[in-house]
């Protein structure tokens, strides 16, 4: 095999309406300025499901690690072998987002500036049944190969299995970003945090590294509640489904609180209905962030934002990669982030369909799809 041949890789497709297959795609060698990555591991989350409607066909997958296959012209700092995280919010470095450090606004991946040229790889990258396919966030890591900007990868370290680094991609950058680079927690701070799945106990996990003095999780589940503790909440609040029991919620908050609130609620459930919810647990001037990608409709009353209170949309928890990954994965093999705890159950490709019902179900904290070993292919 050589790197100037296409590759035949398995991956995940969906058709666009609600259905996906595992099938056979060709990957393309790399061009000017590209890495073809050969997958070793992919975590799932819900935007994966999401994904499964949209415009399709389309290879899944957003959450990858790998190790660098071959690299395209012009690439001389990532040397085939380079064990590397993918990075869904692909950043040019030269617009004006990307200047002014806002890596994952960036206008080119974004498709705001068409001066700027294609945010996908100009010549295809991938096929299937001979025709161009679309991946998810330009990535498509629900496969076994995927052809990349140079942008889109970093570096890991040796120690860090990628089957757990993998899941930094997305929802741990998400939660501890948003803690970390977003609300910029400090130490004493309180903080709660609305829904315990994967993003919230990663918000979990960035207040305790932050130095937050309480840290309050809220969810409808005994089991989920008891995650959080295990990740670092101090105290646990169970509510119901309807609004009166998020009022009682709300009132035990802030009994925990002297009355107060806290200083920065997270909301992590992806539940439309809740998008504006932590503006209700925070203090007068708080800070309310809705990072979980709920983007449905929800009602909100203006008395909640009264007095001066701040609410924040932050997108992938304010990412930079060449910053905050090499960062995560210190605090991974530090122990700070519990990367090993986290990832509940590993899958093969075939088992995708039970990976997907687990995901659904609440089974896991984090379910991973892997590809096989980290060592050289032959």
């Amino acid at each position: 095999m050589t790197t100037a041949q296409a590759l035949h890789a398995r991956a995940a497709l969906s058709d666009g309406q609600g259905r996906f297959s595992i099938d056979t795609v060709e990957v393309d060698a790399p061009g000017p300025g590209e890495v073809r990555v050969r997958l070793v591991a992919s975590g799932l989350c819900h935007t994966d499901h999401q994904s499964l409607t949209w415009p399709g066909p389309l290879v899944m997958g957003h959450e990858g690690a790998g190790v660098i296959e071959s690299v395209g012209q012009g690439v001389s700092h990532l040397p085939v072998g380079t064990r590397v995280l993918l990075n869904w919010a692909i950043p040019c470095g030269r617009c004006p987002r990307c200047v002014a450090g806002q890596g994952a606004l960036c206008e080119r991946t974004q498709g705001v500036d068409p001066a700027l040229g294609s945010s996908d790889v100009a010549h295809g990258s991938t096929r299937w049944r001979g025709q161009p396919i679309g991946r998810a966030f330009r990535l498509g890591t629900l496969s076994e190969f995927t052809l990349v900007r140079a942008e889109a990868v970093t570096p890991m370290p040796a120690a860090l299995p990628l089957h757990q680094a993998c899941i930094l991609g997305c929802g741990v950058m998400t939660g501890v970003g948003s803690v970390i680079n977003s609300a910029q927690v400090q130490a004493h701070d309180s903080v709660a945090v609305l829904g315990c799945g994967g993003v919230g106990l990663s918000v979990i996990q960035g207040a305790r590294i932050a130095g937050a003095g309480r840290i309050i999780a809220v969810d409808r589940r005994a089991d989920s509640l008891a995650r959080a503790q295990a990740f670092g909440a101090t105290d646990v609040v169970q509510v119901g489904d309807d609004d009166a029991d998020l009022q009682r919620a709300v009132d035990e908050v802030r009994q925990l609180t002297g009355g107060r609130g806290v200083d920065h609620a997270f909301e992590a459930t992806g539940v439309d209905r809740l998008a504006f919810a932590p503006l209700r647990f925070v203090r007068h001037g708080g800070t309310a962030l809705q990072v979980s990608g709920a983007h449905g409709q929800a009602q909100i009353n203006v008395l909640d934002f009264w007095w001066d209170k701040r609410y924040l949309v932050p997108l992938y928890g304010g990412c930079q990669p060449e910053r905050d990954f090499p960062r995560l994965a210190r605090w991974a093999l530090d122990g700070r982030i519990n990367l090993q705890a986290m990832v509940t159950r590993r899958y093969t490709l075939d088992e995708l369909p039970q990976a997907m019902a687990d995901l659904l179900s609440g089974r896991n904290i984090k379910g991973v799809i892997e590809f096989g070993s980290e060592a050289p292919h032959p």
